[in-house]
């Protein structure tokens, strides 16, 4: 099967690159050694010495999709489908996102469907537009949108499902505390959206083999 690589020039919107006033390592690092101050410990102890370098790096590798394009990883597709149009559903794909409200973890699943027309993507490429929006604070809502409206407008499917499931730790870890609450969202578009019996048969696939 031959890949169609088309170049695709992504709407603004998608791109969402960092800011141009990033501040060097240095200035993060002392940021940490001000949060370490703040929590009440001594950054100067030496459990605490390496921490602000390990904050960054981590920080480095959660946040690294504001440094992609989840609309280039949609560019390679496939055209040689034997006449396949029926829906393509990638679930349970694991992501780890932050909370834009306090920064502490979003963990959690999605699933993701679309009904080709004529052509399809590869299904890692799926997973990676999950883990590009997911490495940016978020809100569940916003991502869920996100990773609709991506492969919508890259793709142009005709129509595209998606839900998101996760655990929030701004609710488990501090405030309500309410431990192991589940949040559930989805959006749907084209055929998704105007077609309910679209929307149920997605979800029964999404839930089947499921207890």
């Amino acid at each position: 099967m031959d890949a169609v690589i088309k170049k695709f020039m992504p709407p603004s919107a998608y791109m969402e690159k960092p800011v141009t006033d990033r501040p060097t390592e240095a200035e993060a690092e002392a940021a940490v050694r001000t949060l370490l101050r703040w929590t009440g410990d001594n950054p100067d102890r030496e459990g605490l010495v390496d921490t602000p370098k390990r904050v960054v790096k981590a920080y480095r590798e959660m946040f690294g999709g504001y440094d992609k394009c989840p609309a280039e990883e949609l560019g390679r597709t496939f055209e040689e489908v034997a006449g396949y149009d029926d829906l393509v559903l990638v679930k349970d794909i694991t992501f780890h996102s932050h909370c834009e409200h306090h920064m502490v973890p979003i963990i959690g699943k999605a699933h993701v469907g679309y009904l080709p027309d004529g052509k399809v993507v590869g299904l890692s490429k799926i997973a990676r537009v999950v883990d590009i929006f997911a490495q940016r604070l978020q809100t569940q809502e916003a991502m869920t949108a996100q990773i609709a409206g991506v492969i919508q407008d890259v793709l142009n499917p005709r129509g595209v499902a998606v839900m998101l499931e996760a655990e929030h730790m701004c609710m488990a870890m501090r405030g309500i505390r309410k431990e192991g609450s589940t949040t559930l969202t989805s959006t749907f578009t084209g055929l998704f959206k105007d077609t309910p019996e679209e929307q149920v048969r997605f979800v029964t696939m999404v839930r089947g083999g499921r207890g």
